[in-house]
């Protein structure tokens, strides 16, 4: 009977360590049909990334168009079935690949197109009610298209965008032109994320490299060569000074890993998930030290919680359904419903259905109390630097908030586009603006009979400076040959 036992512990010992912990049962409840929003024609654009952005007042859903790139903007009240002809924001020449609210103004939302340009966009009080096709400003600056745009997490108006001319460029809104150019890939940039001060970026790339990047400065302080887990996205892990990267394993099959920021030369834990292909989205929360991976392409929410010990990773629960998503738009933390116990809300595009789903992670509590140790003060809608100071070096954590009041809409802050006047474009020295490829016929007929006219007056010039140059020489000739030289 000794043997037993013996046999059972030795059984147990290769199962999942379940451990004590406040997260252990949470679970994801899906919206009633009338909370969700329907009749939205999502973009069929295969670019890997959400097409959908969420903050506590709007909805903003990349839309299926023609002749261009637009997006709906739709009032987080307004739910229900969407009118076909809704109006959208649409004044990108080309598909938009991604958009982004501003963290400190609700009503500011950043976009970026096939039509290499980032445009700024203020969105009235209510919603749109009609076509808004003026941009507050239009950024050029990249040479191709721009697949991807984040804000800088502390600092108001300075807004970072990459693209697939394997470079990233730093906004200053305030005077609305680049002042910083990182120019260390070497191929497309996938993905962007900061650490919670802003002072570190890091970033993963088609040519299989993950890097750690002192942004001011341009400086690659990290990099690894990822040949055994191919690197698609990648997530600061808050405070803890780690990174996880999802990506895919030498057998094709969807795997995560965990990095130490200050040594990328190993990773700390590699973790296989499924042999699915499509990509793995990583969404870390902070203030639980909760990571959610959602794939592309399934319906399935997987949820861990994060420790700085081994195993580091511990596996909580998974959210299933049977629709797949295209992307998730994340709700920021003063948006969420505190009285439900509400930790995490996703916002769902489920494409075959036209229909935007809300998703909220709920930890079960039976009191009606405010839950402190589950709602920790958070990052707020103060920004903590202007510009100016982050240029200038200085690194600050965010301004907390308590999320005990609730959000309060009003915010001081306003945006106000600087007057811009047409001219050259110059960051470490190259004209930004020398090689922007025209986006319309009509430009590239002005850009032609204006490189003409160049052309011409070039030779006209380099037909002059021979002349002189022959009567110099005659000149020199004759200097010589006098009797005075003799």
């Amino acid at each position: 009977m000794a043997w037993g036992p013996k046999c059972l512990v030795y059984k147990m010992s290769w199962r999942p360590q379940y451990r004590s912990s406040k997260f252990r049962n949470v679970y994801g409840k899906v919206a009633n049909r009338e909370h969700c929003f329907d009749g939205i024609p999502i973009t069929k654009n295969v670019h890997d990334n959400h097409f959908c952005a969420v903050n506590a007042r709007f909805l903003a859903i990349v839309t299926e168009s023609a002749g261009g790139g637009s997006f709906l903007v739709i009032p987080l009240e307004q739910t229900g079935r969407i009118e076909p002809n809704y109006p959208k924001v649409c004044g990108h020449q080309g598909n938009v690949l991604d958009i982004k609210w501003n963290p400190f103004i609700d009503n500011i939302i950043a976009s970026c197109s096939e039509d290499t340009s980032v445009r700024i966009w203020e969105i009235p009080e209510g919603g749109l009610k009609r076509n808004m096709t003026e941009a507050l400003l239009e950024l050029h600056g990249h040479s191709r298209r721009v697949g991807l745009v984040e804000w800088h997490p502390t600092t108001n108006n300075i807004l970072f965008s990459a693209g697939y001319d394997y470079k990233v460029l730093i906004w200053n809104l305030d005077v609305g032109e680049p002042v910083k150019m990182i120019d260390c890939h070497s191929d497309v940039i996938l993905c962007m994320s900061f650490n919670t001060d802003g002072s570190l970026l890091t970033t993963t790339c088609k040519d299989k490299k993950l890097r750690v990047i002192e942004p001011r400065s341009g400086r690659v302080l990290q990099e690894a060569n990822c040949k055994n887990h191919r690197v698609n996205r990648v997530v600061f892990l808050g405070n803890m000074k780690r990174l996880l990267t999802t990506g895919v394993s030498r057998w094709n099959t969807r795997q995560i890993a965990l990095w130490d920021q200050e040594d990328l030369s190993m990773p700390l834990i590699e973790e296989e998930i499924d042999g699915l292909s499509g990509l793995l989205f990583p969404f870390y929360d902070a203030d639980t030290h909760m990571l959610y991976l959602a794939g592309k392409g399934d319906g399935n929410i997987r949820y861990y919680e994060i420790s700085t010990e081994k195993p580091y990773l511990s596996y909580l629960m998974e959210f299933r359904s049977p629709a797949p998503q295209k992307g998730l738009g994340v709700m920021p933390k003063h948006g969420l419903d505190v009285s439900a116990c509400e930790v995490f809300r996703f916002y769902k595009l489920v494409t075959l259905k036209g229909l935007i789903e809300p998703i909220s992670m709920i930890v079960p509590r039976r009191s009606d109390s405010y839950q402190e140790d589950i709602y920790p003060m958070t990052p707020g809608t103060e920004p903590a630097l202007t510009p100016d100071e982050w240029l200038g070096g200085i690194d600050r954590d965010p301004v907390l908030m308590s999320l005990k009041e609730g959000y309060k809409k009003s915010s001081k802050m306003v945006f106000k586009a600087p007057i811009k006047e047409k001219k050259s474009v110059v960051v470490n020295g190259i004209d930004l603006l020398e090689n922007v490829p025209p986006r319309t016929e009509n430009e590239l007929l002005r850009m032609f009979f204006r490189q003409q006219d160049e052309i011409r007056r070039l030779k006209e010039e380099l037909a002059q400076k021979d002349i002189r140059i022959r009567q110099l020489q005659l000149e020199l000739k004759n200097l010589r040959n006098s009797p005075k030289n003799c």
